[in-house]
């Protein structure tokens, strides 16, 4: 995989790990109700939520670009840092608690995509 469109399997993940930080916070902002009670009425003009579906969906462009010249089975594995970075940016965002368990996990994930990738 060239530097260029490893950067880009980057910026897809990165784009990916934004866009379900945004959705989170879409979801936080809907209306109060059960999830059976929340229907598409229910998502009134969320900017949090169109900001979210709208990130994903460049995410997805850019992916395609990627997948156009290199091979899935090596492509694929760089999506796994966005299991490292959803949860440091809901760390860092949103408060969430990061505890030593998933930050262990978390290091472990990277490790394996750096031994891919080296």
């Amino acid at each position: 995989m060239t530097s260029a469109k490893f950067f880009y399997a980057l910026l897809t993940v990165a784009g990916i790990s934004a866009g379900q930080l945004l959705l989170k916070i879409a979801a936080v902002h809907l209306h109060n109700g059960t999830a059976w009670e929340v229907s598409v009425a229910g998502f009134r003009v969320n900017a949090w939520l169109v900001g979210g579906i709208a990130v994903l969906g460049v995410s997805t462009l850019v992916w395609l670009s990627v997948l156009r010249t290199v091979p899935l089975n090596y492509a694929y594995p760089i999506m796994a840092l966005a299991f490292v970075m959803v949860p440091a940016m809901s760390f860092l965002v949103l408060g969430e608690p990061l505890t030593l368990k998933l930050g262990l996990g978390s290091l472990l994930i990277a490790a394996g995509v750096v031994v891919i990738y080296t």
